[in-house]
């Protein structure tokens, strides 16, 4: 992130009601969900027969599908207060110049141009429901990736689309993917051909701006065999006292020695819903990495997972998440499901409550009968910075095969008087000092992220800080 996003950080700190922009949208649907808004969607996209077909499915399963009873309470959601599909602009542009100016300016404000410039070998940014702005650089285009909107890539690439399209994750894996299935829109499609390694960072960065918004995009990467590539998410929005929903479905595809990285750094506003399903098939000796960062939102649940299909896979999972405000949940973890041999997986996870907020560790790993020799290693550490605050732990287990190797460890620590004194004999402040041993905290996490995103990072932490102490 840019000087220019860590001073709008700031800002948005001092000031809690955040920054939106007045709307002027080309579209805006009543609030609520039924049958008319999901088809007036799909006609909207001019979509073909089947996605409209999926899209009504979603529907009904999203509408018969009891709330789960488990995790954060979701009481307080109500479906029928969302406005489930804005347009904010007329089409979507490859210049920033000609995006239409209020939108233009909110990115600006962000510093979401000045990483491409730097940064990126390419970027999209959703407003709102749509992508206003996609782009990729010519020596990527010359190599033969694609990288474009979701809706884009449906009309696109209608074959490649449909082979992969909900087959991760299907309308029906759970009640948030339904209704994601039933209201899509936006997101990255990305496909990598074989052998291409793409060097420099991919990033969609999504901002919800309306109140009482639902974000819906849907993300789907398929790195061909023997490729690699690296995607940023990053995310944002206003603070209203209204709720917004934000529930995205992410699909990776990681062919035969495939390499896809994932980063999200998560950082929504306290009114927003945060709930999101994100999983990867990983197939012969290919290996997925999702690296997770969750700071914002009321209530976070957000697992991702990998299923090993094939002898070789590998799934790194790094998460961590911050509840440093009353009654935030952030509900966090990560899923290992090992169907084949000689398999292995890592998940390492780290949470820290303060101010009364409330993070959890929730995650699995299982191994199926015949995939002998699968090796799985979790570590799930929480920090608690004050008595008001909680952290719990929610591993689950399920081994059906002898001859593997799985380990799990947890720690639950509290900042201690002595290090505290310690650092303030020093010179050091209560506050600077506290920020000092979460910085240490979350080392392991900051060195897997590139350099510009380490020091975001470390800033978010420091003005979550200042308001979770004192």
């Amino acid at each position: 992130m840019s000087a220019e996003q860590l001073n709008t950080q700031v800002q948005d700190h001092l000031y809690p009601e955040g920054f939106s922009v007045p709307e002027n949208y080309e579209f805006k649907s009543e609030l609520g969900l039924n049958e008319e808004i999901v088809c007036d969607i799909s006609a909207r996209k001019n979509e073909p027969l089947w996605v409209l077909e999926l899209r009504l499915k979603g529907l009904e399963n999203f509408t018969q599908r009891p709330m789960q009873k488990w995790g954060p309470d979701l009481a307080k959601l109500d479906h029928n207060d969302i406005h489930y599909y804005i347009k904010p602009a007329k089409q979507q542009f490859e210049n920033w110049s000609e995006v239409p100016s209020e939108i233009k300016n909110t990115f600006d404000r962000l510093g979401v141009p000045e990483d491409e410039k730097k940064h990126l070998a390419g970027l999209g940014a959703q407003y709102e429901s749509e992508v206003v702005y996609h782009n990729l650089k010519k020596e990527w285009v010359d190599q033969g990736v694609i990288f474009l909107d979701t809706d884009s890539g449906l009309k696109q690439y209608p074959e490649l689309f449909q082979k992969y399209f909900g087959t991760i994750i299907p309308f029906n894996d759970n009640k948030f993917a339904a209704l994601n299935t039933a209201v899509w829109s936006g997101g990255s499609f990305i496909y990598v051909p074989k052998g291409v390694h793409v060097t420099a960072p991919l990033q969609t960065y999504f901002r919800i701006n309306a109140e009482k918004m639902g974000q819906f995009e849907r993300t789907l990467i398929i790195a061909d065999e023997g490729s690699s590539v690296t995607y940023i998410e990053g995310c944002t929005a206003p603070s209203y006292k209204a709720s917004s929903l934000h529930s995205a479905v992410v699909e990776i595809v990681a062919l035969a020695g495939a390499r896809v990285r994932y980063y999200t750094i998560q950082n929504w506003s306290r009114n927003v819903y945060n709930l999101v399903t994100k999983r990867a098939f990983a197939y012969k000796n290919a290996t997925v990495e999702w690296i997770d960062a969750n700071l914002g939102s009321g209530v976070t649940m957000k697992y991702p997972a990998v299923v090993l299909k094939e002898e070789g896979a590998r799934a790194e999972i790094l998460s961590i998440a911050m509840a440093s405000t009353p009654g935030q949940v952030q509900d966090s973890g990560g899923k290992a499901i090992h169907e084949a041999p000689n398999t292995h997986s890592r998940i390492i996870s780290k949470s820290i409550s303060g101010n009364g907020g409330r993070g959890s560790y929730r995650g699995v790993v299982k191994v199926l009968a015949g995939a002998e020799g699968c090796k799985s290693y979790v570590q799930c550490d929480a920090l608690i910075l004050d008595s008001k605050s909680r952290s719990d732990t929610y591993p689950y287990i399920d081994i059906n095969e002898s001859n593997v190797d799985i380990g799990h460890e947890a720690s639950v620590s509290r900042i201690g008087d002595d290090q505290l004194f310690y650092l303030m004999s020093r010179g050091l402040d209560s506050n600077a000092a506290r920020t000092m041993i979460v910085n240490g905290f979350i080392e392991p996490f900051v060195k897997q992220l590139p350099m510009e995103f380490a020091v975001e990072m470390n800033r978010l932490i420091e003005l979550e800080m200042e308001g979770s102490v004192g």
